[in-house]
């Protein structure tokens, strides 16, 4: 990347990897977290909900945050059948004992939903883990074709806390800079939250998102140069990264 400053907008804590693989790659990473990551309020309802949940017939594991903190509340050893939005989720799952944890192969919510476990979904007791909030696809699908659904929030979304160190090298970015988005709450925090300017200094770089739908929300954003990476996967993202003008 010889040099390229690259924008992680990754929640709060969890972009240590992906800077060092962007140093690794002689670029020059900058966190500008564009979400923070909370325990949910009743750690012990969503404890007891949990474990309720391993006794269903199928898990949904939304993100790798959800395999995190729902580990943290209990072992997810379950007989269920497991199955993650991505190969990201998947991972952290086998992680914490699930040996198989079964992934699509376009890494989202249509991917995910296109999969022979959940085409067939009429009357099976599915739960969703995740957080409160997103698209809401895969609750409005499933429950169209008649699933037995539940939503365990394991963990919550907020806006970051940027502060003027933060700003201060949004100011300073120059148009070469690349911008990591895998999150459309994300870039909608961080459009809301930049003072004017830096949100128009961040907009002149090129947005490097992770899928269509995050293309055309950094498109209506104001980002004017979008390069589209496979999937949200650091190599994919560092991939799309080094094929940006």
């Amino acid at each position: 990347m010889s040099g390229r400053i690259v924008v992680i907008t990754r929640p709060a804590g969890t972009a240590a990897a992906l800077a060092r693989r962007v140093r690794a790659g002689g670029g020059v990473p900058l966190l500008l977290p564009g979400l923070a990551l909370r325990r949910v309020t009743d750690e012990a309802a969503a404890r007891e909900g949990l474990q309720a949940a391993l006794a269903d017939d199928v898990l949904i594991f939304s993100s790798p945050a959800a395999v995190r903190f729902a580990a943290a509340l209990a072992s997810l050893r379950t007989s269920a059948t497991v199955l993650a939005v991505g190969q990201g989720t998947a991972r952290a799952l086998r992680r914490h004992g699930i040996e198989a944890p079964l992934a699509p192969a376009r890494q989202d919510s249509e991917g995910l939903l296109d999969h022979p476990i959940l085409r067939g979904s009429h009357g099976q007791h599915i739960v969703l883990i995740g957080a409160p909030g997103g698209r809401g696809v895969l609750r409005e699908q499933l429950l169209a074709r008649g699933a037995q659904l539940r939503e365990l929030h394991v963990y919550q979304r907020i806006a970051p806390r940027l502060d003027r160190r933060h700003v201060g090298a949004v100011l300073q970015l120059p148009p070469s800079a690349l911008v990591l988005l895998s999150s459309a709450e994300a870039l909608h925090n961080l459009c809301r939250i930049l003072p004017p300017a830096a949100l128009a200094r961040l907009l002149a770089t090129t947005a490097v998102v992770s899928s269509e739908r995050l293309a055309a929300a950094a498109l209506a954003a104001g980002f004017a140069r979008i390069q589209i990476a496979a999937s949200a996967l650091s190599a994919d993202l560092l991939g799309a990264a080094l094929r940006a003008d």
